[in-house]
């Protein structure tokens, strides 16, 4: 059985012994099940939450060949750690016949071990989510004192050893060239064009365009206001330019610009590569139409219908996005959070691999019983250029001591990370979600639903959580039909009308009761549904 390795750190503070344990890990879980590996591919300071990591989308095309049958990484976060764009990638590895391997985390290839590890692939994001959030948080006080937050500095600007904007005399002339050049009637072109000839440069360090220049003219730094994404703060930087100026060029780029066209909100499709048709089993896709009165409706639609080898009909965006999304939350009771949790530290604990943290403790002691030998040989040491020699290794190998703490500090929090009462906050958390939040929207979906197989009769919902179809029936849409009038079209789940779900108006004419059907519904539904 063919496998690659796949490995990655995430930043520039991180050393290659990172990769290198990563990889003797995975090949050694290799030849204790018997796979043969075939290459590696290793991503190099790129974060989880990259999805242009080089490495990883060589792999991914390389899988079309079918060359090798498992990809093995050191820990599912290795593979990204972004749910979504996770299970994205796992699903075109599966299109090529090839299995996503964790050699450090023993998950089963069954319903429980696909849903603990979407829990534990969501608890990863969304430590990865809230780490930012801190980050962020230390930066928006940075940018309440005016303090540099990093980036491009501004053509016209340096930044000193306080961290603050100064104005660089070299370059904040050609500031003012530009607006004073544009005030007076040039065009974006020409100036562009002298600004070149001349030799000089842009804040990134390229030739002058319309799209920098444009940028220069409406950055508000010039007139000494600090802005950092929200927070504006005006005198919190010198000025270079004249109010008066900014403003002229201002009003003179409104009156050139031409109106553009309406930019299309792009709507997402959340059930895409989880909706399938019933009958002929080909995925749903999404697509869009604008009614007689200009109404934009969106619909899935089954693949094989442009061919017309499928007559399914058309489904509400909406309808089927909501009935889905109310299912994944009903997931979520106190009993089932309590078994997940359960499962989770189950699997954490079951086999916690030290190796990498063993591996980064010996190296430390080496380091320091070399640190210790350059000191000893410091202190005995006559000769000056030896000496200064001698020092220069100890500073390198200080800095080497000091990374190797960090990483080994990194791999205990990794290794204590999932408790029970954090995944039981995360999970409890997650029930809480606001339903109206795409991103919460896609986490339940990726995090709880397998596939979805939708009939013109009822649907057929494939939990990650159960290995046993959860099918809700036309009857039961009826009755999610009436139940959840707010976030449904009138028209009901199908196009056709004469389809499913039945309406209340039907039921009237055959003599059933609306309030007896709603009571003989919900009662179906609390006996259907079981986790």
């Amino acid at each position: 059985m063919n496998a690659v390795i796949y490995a990655r750190y995430s930043s520039n503070g991180q050393r290659e012994e990172s990769i290198e344990g990563q990889i003797k890990i995975c090949e050694e879980y290799a030849r204790k099940n018997g796979y043969t590996i075939i290459e590696q591919y290793c991503d190099r300071a790129y974060t989880g939450t990259n999805s242009r990591r080089p490495a990883l989308i060589r792999l991914l095309k390389d899988s079309q060949k079918k060359a090798f049958q498992y990809v093995i990484v050191y820990s599912i976060d290795r593979f990204g750690r972004n749910l979504i764009q996770m299970l994205n990638n796992e699903h075109e590895l599966g299109k090529n016949g090839a299995e996503l391997i964790s050699a450090t985390e023993p998950f089963s290839n069954d319903a429980t071990g696909r849903l603990c590890r979407n829990i534990m692939m969501s608890y990863s994001q969304y430590y990865s989510e809230e780490l930012a959030q801190k980050i962020n948080r230390g930066l928006d006080i940075n940018a309440e004192k005016c303090i540099y937050n990093g980036g491009v500095v501004p053509l016209g600007y340096k930044i000193g050893d306080d961290r603050h904007f100064q104005i660089d005399e070299n370059t904040a002339p050609i500031v003012r060239f530009i607006f004073e050049r544009y005030v007076k009637g040039e065009t974006v072109v020409k100036i562009c064009e002298s600004l070149n000839q001349s030799g000089f440069k842009s804040a990134r360090g390229s030739v002058f365009n319309k799209n920098s220049l444009h940028t220069l003219l409406r950055n508000e730094k010039y007139i000494g206001v600090y802005t950092y994404r929200d927070t504006k703060v005006p005198n919190g930087m010198p000025r270079i330019i004249s109010d008066e100026l900014f403003y002229k060029v201002a009003a003179i780029m409104d009156k050139n610009k031409k109106a553009p066209a309406r930019a299309r909100a792009k709507e997402e499709y959340i059930l895409t590569t989880k909706l399938f048709c019933g009958h002929c089993k080909e995925m749903m896709r999404g697509f869009s139409g604008t009614g007689k009165l200009g109404k934009v409706n969106r619909y899935y639609e089954c693949k094989g219908r442009k061919g017309k080898k499928c007559d399914k009909k058309l489904v509400h965006k909406e309808y089927i996005e909501k009935v889905v999304l109310t299912e994944c939350r009903n997931q979520l009771t106190t009993k089932n959070i309590n078994k997940i949790v359960k499962e989770i530290v189950k699997i954490v604990n079951s086999e916690k691999d030290r190796s990498n943290l063993n591996h980064l403790k010996h190296l430390l002691v080496d380091y320091e019983r070399k640190h210790n030998n350059l000191l000893d040989s410091v202190a005995e040491c006559d000769i000056s250029s030896v000496r200064q020699s001698l020092y220069k290794k100890l500073q390198e190998n200080e800095k080497i001591i000091e990374q190797i703490k960090i990483e080994i500090k990194d791999e205990e929090k990794a290794l204590s990370i999932m408790t029970a009462p954090q995944i039981k906050f995360f999970l409890c958390s997650l029930k809480k979600g606001d339903i109206n939040d795409i991103k919460y929207q896609k986490l339940l979906i990726n995090t709880f639903v397998n596939k979805i197989y939708l009939y013109d009769d009822r649907i057929t919902i494939i939990f990650n959580a159960s290995d046993t179809p959860y099918e809700i029936k036309d009857k039961l849409l009826s009755d999610i039909d009436v139940d959840n009038k707010e976030f449904i079209d009138e028209k009901g789940l199908f196009i056709d009308c004469k389809g499913p779900p039945i309406q209340m108006a039907v039921f009237r004419e055959i003599g059933v009761q609306p309030f007896l059907l709603h009571k003989a519904l919900r009662h179906l539904l609390r006996h259907l549904y079981s986790f």
